[in-house]
């Protein structure tokens, strides 16, 4: 876990819009962990998530709508927008037309062009604008990209991430609604992950193809994805996000010159933070027992005693908004930007037109 000292300086007073599985799970019990920040405000009209959330935060305000809070910008010094996705670019705006910096939970929005809009806005008044891509962050992710760096895999050839769930019968909601306006299913939801995350690793996308399908009986969005990228690094990452996989593969599996690494099984932050469990500084958090480890090697599967185990990076989401706290004290850049979550909606966007159309999609030069 990140340490971040003791800040002596006013705390950052934080709005939370919504409190629903992104507000309650991942934000407030990160903001409230974060050295520097207090979550003052949340949104939400619901009776239920104020009690849950009083329960937890004693001292938190409650507002029933954004507007509320611009009302009293001048008590706030960031925004953090964790509503349903249609939400996000309305909000986003009227928030930093307000004098707001802002964080919104993935996706930023729709299209990549509203994403940049967004960019804009916040870049005529100064304003942070960052997209909690807290993938970045997983204890697994780390680890891989720490064999890179090392050069521990020789040079990367082909990188395979896989989001899988065993999900066959439908939850309900926003997120599975097929109306565009709710931009659910799990392209935008899974898959602003792990394109988020090849993006990361191995830089900008030059072609996209991309399978999508509904599976469930009554679904109406996307439950089955495949999306390949290849990279202008050579890299080609070949990408699954699925709520239908009876069998789950490994979430990772990268190929390069010298060796391979594959790793079984997610990430533990987001099962922690659903239990109860709240990172401390000082306390560990994010790690995972041996027997979770990935293995690197070569020639051999890993499943038949392949490779050395390696010791998996501890996971660290509160590094996000320890990162955002520094941003807004120090000026210095945001974890994530707008316009690299643009890039990840270019190809989501790329994706969604090549499994309609059936085609392989070219995007545009943007370096």
């Amino acid at each position: 876990m990140t340490e971040t000292g003791t800040d002596t300086r006013a705390p950052l007073r934080v709005g939370l819009v919504g409190y629903g599985l992104a507000g309650s799970v991942f934000h407030a019990p990160l903001i409230t962990a974060t050295d520097g920040l207090v979550l003052d405000t949340i949104v939400t009209s619901s009776e239920e998530r104020r009690a849950q959330a009083r329960a937890e935060f004693p001292d938190v305000r409650f507002a029933g709508s954004p507007d509320e809070l611009w009302a009293r910008a001048d008590e706030l010094d960031l925004i953090v927008i964790a509503s349903p996705n249609k939400t996000h670019v309305p909000i986003a705006t009227a928030a930093l037309k307000a004098g707001l910096p802002v964080v919104v939970d993935k996706p930023i929005a729709g299209t990549a062009a509203e994403a940049r809009e967004l960019a804009g806005i916040a870049e005529e008044r100064g304003l942070l604008l960052s997209v909690f891509q807290n993938r970045r962050w997983d204890n697994d992710f780390r680890t891989v990209a720490r064999l890179i760096e090392t050069g521990q895999l020789g040079d990367v050839q082909r990188f395979e991430s896989r989001f899988e769930r065993w999900r066959p019968q439908l939850k309900g909601g926003w997120r599975e609604s097929g109306a565009p306006e709710e931009i659910g299913g799990l392209l935008y939801d899974l898959g602003s992950h792990v394109v988020d995350q090849a993006l990361t690793l191995f830089g900008p996308a030059l072609r996209v193809y991309a399978e999508s399908d509904v599976r469930r009986p009554g679904a109406e969005a996307d439950d089955d994805t495949f999306i390949a990228i290849t990279h202008a690094s050579g890299v080609r990452s070949h990408l699954y996000a699925s709520a239908t996989t009876a069998q789950l593969g490994p979430r990772f599996r990268v190929l390069g010159s010298a060796a391979g690494y594959v790793k079984y099984g997610l990430d533990p932050q987001e099962a922690e933070l659903r239990e109860g469990r709240r990172p401390v500084a000082g306390e560990s958090w994010g790690e995972e027992p041996e027997s979770a480890w990935g293995r690197l090697g070569a020639g051999e599967s890993p499943l038949t005693g392949g490779g050395s185990p390696v010791r998996t990076e501890a996971g660290d989401y509160p590094a996000y908004y320890a990162a955002v706290a520094t941003a807004l004290r120090d000026g210095a850049a945001p974890p994530v930007t707008a316009y690299e979550a643009a890039a990840t909606l270019d190809v989501l966007e790329a994706a969604r037109r090549s499994a309609r159309e059936g085609i392989t999609v070219t995007l545009e030069d943007r370096s």
